[in-house]
């Protein structure tokens, strides 16, 4: 995490024109890099979404067969709130991610298909701070997605905690707010007694805070 000898992160490129964002989960655009990506496209910026699970074992109560396919559409509409409208889900186990050569496959596939300029995953590293532990997908995939993108000798980055780089967000946070409440269901359920609205406005503040002298920020490092 940040401490005193950590240098300030400098601005995130952007001479580039098209991103891929691979996730894990449904929602995992959501809760910050959402709004990077609605300042990249409001730029014109082309970006895609390539996601390994459908998030079927997200949502209590719920069986996989009826969470899977509703949480796809509440992805799609998220991810048309921020200027997204190609979004593609491989199918793979909710929960039981693993750096397989079938998954760094899927990965490959995905970046040949897009040729994208860069490549924008989760953040990969045990912990998102002190008693804010990773998800294993998350890891799991975070590292597919490093062995894939090297091979494809394309430039790829993570979100990340501790940043290296960071996105002047200032005027999107909103737009992130937005994209985060359309997973409507996953957040009723999550959190019954706080509106959907609220949550997503505490999470997307949450993940936007000041850095280097700017209001709102998302921050990312280089996926080695």
């Amino acid at each position: 995490m940040a401490d005193a000898t950590s240098p300030e992160p400098e601005l995130f490129p952007e001479d580039w024109s098209t991103g891929l964002v691979l996730v894990a989960h449904p929602d995992d655009p959501e809760y910050g890099m959402a709004a990077a990506v609605a300042r990249w496209t409001a730029q014109g910026k082309k970006v895609a979404y390539g996601l390994a699970t459908s998030g079927e074992a997200g949502i209590a109560g719920m069986t996989p067969s009826t969470a899977g396919p509703v949480r796809e559409e509440e992805q799609r509409r998220s991810a048309a709130v921020v200027g997204v409208d190609e979004v593609r889900f491989w199918g793979y186990p909710d929960s039981r991610l693993a750096n397989t050569p079938e998954l760094r496959e899927s990965i490959r596939r995905s970046i040949a298909r897009y040729e994208p300029d860069i490549v924008i995953t989760l953040w990969g590293g045990p912990d998102w701070g002190p008693g804010k532990p990773n998800q294993s997908d998350h890891m799991e995939f975070t590292r597919a997605v490093a062995e894939a993108a090297t091979a494809a000798g394309v430039t790829a980055y993570q979100t990340a905690p501790d940043p290296a780089y960071i996105v002047d967000v200032t005027g999107f946070t909103e737009r992130a707010v937005e994209s985060l409440a359309e997973h409507r269901q996953y957040l009723s359920v999550l959190d019954p007694r706080t509106p959907v609205i609220e949550q997503a406005r505490a999470q997307v503040s949450a993940a936007t805070g000041p850095r280097g002298g700017l209001r709102h920020t998302v921050g990312f490092r280089d996926l080695a």
